[in-house]
């Protein structure tokens, strides 16, 4: 991926308002992700800890963050921990992070390497009685297996039983759902890049493709632009729509089939997620544009209400009491059947079974509570789709909508959703 840096004043100020987060005589400690092996000597691509990300820009192994406001020597009150490299490890692995490189990019003057973390932690357990740590409270994103964070919580807790911890999670999310005017930058591009790379797609689909061709041309599009997928895409054609995390993407694109393709492009660790659902041949057939029309009618309903005071829980029941009657239309049940349902299953789950709305940033699925309350800066997802496995059609419509002062804003607005319109599109091939 394309090295694309902030600058350092933004992970400076977001340094700053961490620290006043904190307790008097406090420390704050981050660590980098894990490297994950794929297989013998190779890796996973590697992926920053989206919190040290934003605290540090540095996309490095092996990087830690100490943060102690009140530590007696300001130079130790910010402290960046890197690897210290060697030739025979950027031999094989390629440049490493030196001293001066990670001051640059993080706006910290004091960087120590791995090899003294210790020496340097000592002295601020000495002095601090509150330790922050940083470990995984999102249930999306808890690991199987203890990552950096979680394995040092268990030692520094063995090692310092008498002092006081702290959880990080909630400070973190209060100040990464309020977006920055960089931040929305940068995930405004992450759309546009998403936005050319569906356009691509539909020059070039046509009957007989397979899906891993159309992520191939989406993947074309990301890498030349500079991004990389914020997650692995979803490109289900007819029956394979209707499974919400289909990644297979190995079937052949029919003819009279629906595409559904949820993919989105990162930029700069920002990521976005966009959801479009195309005729493979062009064309809808009338059923298609029908349950088409009706998705897109929540879809746009659904925007609406994502305006300040607001919250994910709520808009989302109001979602679904519209799907409802919109499932009643295009005939999926009667207006009798809807009346009678049992409360404990609603009808409308057989057909639309997951969430309407998730924020959005440096995850794709981001920090940030359902039952927040939503506050201008904050961008989040609209979703809302239908799955009817009997017909083999999957629709869903999904954006990124940033939440404004007099109501929102879709940054996908340029991504084609009238039915009219991507056939128009699709006719110029």
């Amino acid at each position: 991926m394309k090295t694309i840096t902030m600058p350092p004043a933004f992970f400076t100020v977001n340094r700053e308002r961490l620290s006043h987060a904190l307790k008097p005589r406090s420390l704050a400690i981050f660590h980098a992700n894990d490297e994950m092996n794929r297989t013998a000597d190779q890796d996973f691509p590697y992926r920053q800890d989206s919190d040290l990300f934003y605290l540090t820009g540095i996309n490095q192994e092996k990087t830690a963050l100490l943060i102690a406001p009140d530590y007696p020597d300001e130079s130790m009150r910010e402290i960046l921990i890197i690897r210290r490299a060697n030739p025979k490890l950027e031999t094989w692995e390629g440049h490493k992070y030196t001293v001066e490189e990670a001051r640059a990019i993080s706006g910290i003057k004091t960087v120590y390497y791995a090899d003294e973390y210790d020496s340097v932690l000592a002295p601020m357990m000495m002095f601090n009685y509150n330790i922050y740590l940083n470990l995984p409270e999102l249930h999306k994103i808890i690991p199987e297996l203890p990552n950096r964070n979680l394995r040092f919580s268990y030692d520094i807790q063995r090692r310092f039983p008498a002092h006081h911890y702290e959880r990080l999670a909630p400070i973190m999310r209060d100040l990464r759902t309020m977006k920055s005017e960089a931040e929305i930058t940068m995930i405004k591009e992450a759309c546009a890049i998403t936005r050319d790379a569906f356009q691509r797609v539909l020059k070039t689909v046509k009957p007989g493709m397979t899906e891993y061709e159309v992520e191939a041309e989406i993947t074309y599009e990301f890498v030349r632009k500079g991004g990389r997928h914020a997650y692995q895409p979803i490109i289900g054609s007819g029956i394979n729509g209707c499974s919400l995390h289909y990644l297979y993407n190995n079937s052949t694109c029919n003819d009279g089939d629906l595409l559904l393709m949820d993919f989105g492009a990162e930029y700069a660790n920002y990521a976005a997620d966009c959801t479009r659902t195309i005729p493979v041949n062009g064309k809808f057939t009338a059923r298609q544009k029908d349950l088409y029309k009706s998705v897109l009618d929540v879809f746009r309903y659904a925007c609406s209400l994502m305006r300040p005071g607001n919250t994910i829980n709520n808009m989302h029941a109001d979602v679904c009491r519209r799907f409802s009657l919109e499932h009643v239309r295009v005939g999926l049940y009667t207006a009798e059947e809807l009346k009678n349902e049992p409360r404990e299953k609603p009808l409308y789950q057989k057909y639309y079974m997951h969430g309407t709305s998730h924020f959005l940033g440096l995850d794709v699925h981001d920090v940030g509570g359902k039952d927040a309350e939503f506050r201008p800066g904050m961008i989040l997802t609209c979703e809302p789709g239908i799955y009817l496995p009997e017909e083999k059609t999957g629709i869903r419509i999904e954006s990124n909508i940033l939440i404004t002062r007099d109501g929102n804003l879709d940054l996908m607005k340029d991504i084609p959703v009238e039915p009219d319109e991507i056939e128009k599109l699709m006719a110029s091939r």
